[in-house]
């Protein structure tokens, strides 16, 4: 089927968009925004691709299912759009952004920036209802984003994958580790990030690992 997604990635993706599950997938997906009030917006769930080709892919944040308040999900992982309220997962994340490059964390959550510089910000579920987290677990989208982590792994080499807890260390054991660096720790949650999140250094790790592979590091 027809997707409107990046070039770079449409080619690499095509076989997965006419997949039989694909098709069940965006048949669910596109009568849930007929019906309901779903998040992101329509033309923001691919927003992490269309941003980041899959040729400038460097750095890879896994999260799980986009936020599901009002005005909060723009398709990136962790990310909120310009004027709403900071996260606390996001909070922590720029707690350890400050501690680990002294950075100081900016008034927007909007990561759009990450992006830009080859930050693939994926989500493992693309969409959801509002108010109603994890409504549309088990419909597809899982099958889809582990097609595109493997297909960045089989494809690429040097990438960084960061693995924050359980269910991003479980999206991530399709990654070959001998060709790319995977950084592990708790979730950033207020929840977990004390066992282990913070002082985990991830920002300087990937760095180092991508400067050492002669590849630009990202601008934090």
């Amino acid at each position: 089927m027809e997707v409107k997604i990046e070039q770079s990635w449409k080619e690499v993706l095509n076989e997965e968009f006419n997949q039989e599950y694909f098709l069940k997938l965006a048949s669910f997906v596109k009568e849930e925004y007929k019906s309901k009030r779903i998040f992101p917006p329509a033309d923001k769930i691919f927003n992490a691709f269309n941003l980041c080709s899959f040729n400038d892919v460097k750095v890879v944040i896994i999260g799980q299912d986009p936020y599901h308040g009002e005005g909060q999900a723009n398709g990136l992982s962790f990310s909120v759009n310009d004027g709403i309220r900071i996260p606390p997962s996001l909070i922590n994340i720029y707690k350890e952004l400050k501690s680990d490059l002294g950075i100081n964390p900016p008034n927007s959550g909007n990561l759009e920036r990450w992006s830009k510089q080859g930050v693939l910000l994926l989500n493992a579920t693309l969409t959801v209802q509002k108010s109603t987290p994890n409504s549309h677990q088990g419909k597809g989208w899982e099958k889809f984003t582990d097609a595109v982590i493997k297909q960045i792994s089989d494809r690429k080499e040097n990438v960084v994958f960061i693995l924050w807890g359980a269910y991003a260390k479980k999206k991530g054991e399709v990654i070959d580790r001998n060709k790319h660096f995977v950084i592990e720790s708790p979730h950033p949650s207020p929840f977990s990030a004390d066992r282990g999140f913070f002082g985990s250094k991830p920002f300087s790790k990937t760095n180092s690992y991508l400067t050492k592979n002669n590849l630009k590091a990202i601008n934090w």
